[in-house]
């Protein structure tokens, strides 16, 4: 009876520190930085309220370092979750670190935490050549996760999502709704703009945008080898070898019989002096 005792009191003690603590979610900043390739790297920075009951409940979990996410949703709430992924493929490279708590110690109120979650997802964007080293970007908004209604997905209280270009961005095409930085008046057509954001209850169900990328000349024969490569692996290298070879010997080719001619025009201009 003492024993089966013994093993219920540190139960009892561990639901009643459970029932005890409170987090409240206080802010989401999700920003998706697009590339080339039409994937993204996401970067997720969620405030946490910490109260003062649960504090040594965070520092335990932040100090172990392979929880889940799930394991932290059943601690902050379902609020905790990735905002950006692709129904298809979902994402890669998942990392979740959480911050150290400020003023938890000190402050018998609580304190204030970040949790920072990192990872990448494919086919952000489609992309379609529509010149010679002209791409048009169209963003896939089913990778959203935000708020869900009855209208569609919006923003949610105290959220901000931020979309960074890719640098060789060259003309925004499409763009809905209207960011809310930068504002609309403050850019030509936002010309030389590669970073907006939307607040909360911004309307994500019918989000557009669209942008083209003009590919620098350097970069289309970076990617003419990077196809070649793929699609023929290191045959490929043989093929361009031989091409080189090729090029060389003609050049040797036609300078030695450049050479041969203006010797050979030398002699008759010779002869016909004499």
């Amino acid at each position: 009876m003492n024993k089966a005792l013994v093993l219920v009191i540190p139960v009892v003690f561990l639901l009643a520190n459970l029932a005890n603590a409170s987090y409240t979610l206080q802010n989401t900043n999700t920003t998706l930085t697009l590339d080339q390739h039409g994937g993204a790297l996401v970067r997720e920075l969620f405030t946490v309220y910490v109260s003062n009951d649960s504090v040594s409940q965070y520092s335990t979990y932040r100090i172990a370092l392979n929880f889940t996410l799930s394991q932290w949703q059943a601690l902050i709430g379902p609020g905790l979750e990735q905002h950006i992924l692709n129904p298809n493929t979902g994402s890669s490279g998942f990392n979740l670190l959480p911050g150290p708590l400020q003023g938890g110690i000190a402050n018998q109120s609580g304190g204030i935490a970040t949790i920072l979650l990192t990872y990448y997802v494919t086919n952000v964007t489609t992309i379609n050549q529509t010149a010679p080293r002209l791409f048009t970007y169209t963003f896939n908004d089913d990778v959203f996760n935000f708020e869900h209604t009855p209208t569609g997905q919006v923003l949610p209280t105290h959220t901000q999502l931020n979309v960074i270009l890719p640098q060789s961005t060259s003309k925004i095409i499409t763009l809905f709704p209207l960011p809310d930085l930068p504002t609309v008046g403050s850019t030509q057509d936002y010309r030389n703009v590669s970073e907006f954001t939307w607040n909360s209850g911004e309307p994500l169900s019918r989000f557009t945008l669209v942008f083209e990328v003009r590919q620098s000349l350097e970069a289309e024969v970076i990617s003419f080898f990077t196809s070649a490569y793929d699609d023929l692996g290191a045959l490929s290298y043989v093929i361009i070898a031989a091409a080189i070879a090729g090029f060389v010997y003609y050049t040797y080719y036609k300078s030695v019989s450049h050479e041969k001619e203006d010797v050979e025009m030398q002699k008759r201009g010779r002869r016909s002096k004499r």
